[in-house]
């Protein structure tokens, strides 16, 4: 499968959507306790400091994925979701490799992310992409697993 995948506002209804999907889902899906959703500021979300993109496939919205700027270096990947529609084809690695793609754009040498161990296809997608584990860098209560990849210069 091949998504097409573009820039999105994110405070459109699009991006809005995606990411009450993505909450929802991850409310589901959560072990350890209650999930307390911790959406990013959308501000947050766009250029220069950030992005949002969402992947289509066939003129759906099938996933999306956000960067939110740490420090002039150092962009944090947020709300990577791939509905269940695109799971399983791609979709989620697609994002992954546009948003780093995107963070180099904007200057990013490394980026990060924060998981939880019990969303096992993601973790094994970040681990499988050149992530390697990190001491925590943010006191998300979802989290149980952080993550770190420095970004090729030609990136």
């Amino acid at each position: 499968m091949t998504a097409v995948i573009a820039i999105e506002d994110p405070a459109s209804e699009l991006a809005q959507s995606l990411l009450r999907a993505y909450f929802a889902d991850r409310a589901i899906t959560f072990v350890g306790g209650q999930y307390t959703p911790k959406p990013a500021d959308p501000a947050t979300l766009r250029e220069p400091d950030g992005a949002f993109l969402v992947a289509w496939d066939g003129g759906e919205p099938i996933g999306c994925g956000a960067l939110r700027r740490l420090s002039p270096t150092r962009f944090e990947v947020k709300h990577l979701y791939v509905s269940p529609v695109g799971r399983g084809r791609g979709t989620g690695a697609a994002l992954l490799a546009a948003l780093e793609a995107r963070a180099g754009e904007l200057g990013a040498t490394e980026v990060v992310l924060d998981t939880n161990a019990a969303l096992e296809p993601a973790n094994r997608l970040y681990t499988t992409r050149g992530y390697e584990s990190v001491p925590p860098y943010n006191d998300n209560p979802n989290a149980t697993t952080w993550f770190r990849k420095p970004l090729a210069a030609d990136q």
